[in-house]
């Protein structure tokens, strides 16, 4: 029988982190979570789970996986603790510096990392699919269109950002619009038109499970795997 994967999660008050704690548990054979890092704590353990303040984080316990939905700010004191320790990384922090996302990229020379915008299983085979209908139609116009709640500030998302970079990588010129409304969880539209004909490739969120349900997917298999930069797309096997 197969050990579970210990994983240490990072920004366990926020919205990501909760549910992680949430699924994780739900799958005891799969996962053991050995600790929980947040700014201020309010117990030492809560249902089972050790809880550290983030200035404790050098005094976590060994774990195969660092789970990291925090700040940028919190963001160098967990990469360092990964390469120190020789584990792997999955984060999915936002706003990183130029200086922080070159730092990924060394550590990624010695560890196990992957950064994402989006952890969504469906949003990464998407992805995987604009990138092969830009390559295979050159010429045609491409716009991507997303639709986010009306608390959320960036625009385009970065997930549409990110599905642009993969037809931009094949050839494609890319257009954007944004629309922010009510409560949508988020609604990405990928339009190729040409002459006469025109293909849409669609993702819709319903529910924010998705997004720490596949940051616990591609954890599971992150772990163990030789030094390097992975994306959601290659780990979903």
């Amino acid at each position: 029988m197969t050990s579970p994967v210990r994983i240490l999660i990072h920004g366990a008050s926020g919205r990501m982190g909760q549910a992680l704690l949430r699924l994780a548990a739900a799958q005891p054979e799969t996962f053991e979570v050995v600790g929980a890092v947040s700014r201020k704590p309010a117990q030492r353990v809560i249902d089972g789970v050790p809880q550290f303040a983030a200035s404790e984080l050098n005094g976590a316990p060994a774990f195969d996986v660092l789970v990291d939905f925090s700040l940028p700010e919190a963001f160098d004191p967990v990469l360092a603790l990964c390469v120190q320790r020789d584990t792997a990384l999955v984060s999915g922090t936002t706003g990183l510096s130029e200086a922080q996302l070159a730092a990924m990229r060394s550590a990624a020379q010695k560890i196990p990392l992957l950064w994402a915008s989006n952890f969504s299983l469906g949003v990464a085979v998407l992805a995987e699919l604009v990138e092969r209908a830009a390559s295979a139609l050159p010429g045609w116009d491409c716009d991507i269109v997303e639709a986010h709640h009306t608390q959320k500030k960036d625009a385009p998302s970065g997930t549409a950002l990110t599905l642009g970079q993969a037809a931009e990588s094949a050839g494609a010129a890319v257009h954007y619009a944004s629309l922010r409304a009510g409560d949508i969880v988020g609604e990405h539209l990928v339009q190729f038109t040409g002459l006469g004909e025109r293909i849409e490739l669609v993702h819709r969120a319903t529910n924010r499970d998705i997004f720490a349900r596949g940051a616990l997917h591609v954890a599971a298999r992150l772990a163990g795997k030789p030094p390097g930069s992975y994306r959601v797309r290659d780990l979903l096997d």
